[in-house]
């Protein structure tokens, strides 16, 4: 008996943990781990990025059964730190953009970088930079 299909969202959350995790690049803007959350861990000290909000729509043809992703992914950065922030969103852009992201149990049809938007926390003070993802995943 096989293993069952792990979610797409499940899936490309894991993918992306993967693909940042190796890169000694963000890993240095981040302070020394790459640290990507579900929600941000009591005390953790910017650097760190957090799931942001997701969908996943049924994008089935021709008996293939496909997935269409929006993901965003935030940077929380020290206060007067937007361009660690931005610097860190980037980076993911650049890792995207090279084609490499390996999603367990589904094959990636399409990705890209739809927006990368800074902004400042109002009542933390904290910089953000938020990376919205889109994608086409496929179940073989």
């Amino acid at each position: 008996m096989s293993a069952p299909v792990a979610s797409p969202l499940l899936a490309m959350r894991a993918g992306l943990i993967a693909l940042f995790s190796t890169d000694a690049a963000l890993r240095q803007i981040m302070g020394a781990a790459v640290r990507l959350y579900d929600e941000p861990p009591p005390g953790a000290p910017p650097v760190y990025a957090l799931f942001g909000e997701c969908e996943i729509r049924d994008d089935s043809v021709d008996g293939a059964q496909r997935h269409r992703h929006d993901h965003a992914l935030v940077v929380i950065a020290r206060p007067g730190s937007t361009r660690t922030a931005v610097d860190a969103a980037e980076r993911m852009a650049v890792l995207l953009s090279a084609g490499t992201l390996v999603l367990a149990g589904h094959s990636l049809v399409t990705l890209r970088v739809r927006t990368i938007a800074a902004r400042r926390d109002e009542r933390s003070g904290e910089a953000r930079a938020s990376l919205t993802i889109e994608a086409v995943t496929e179940t073989p």
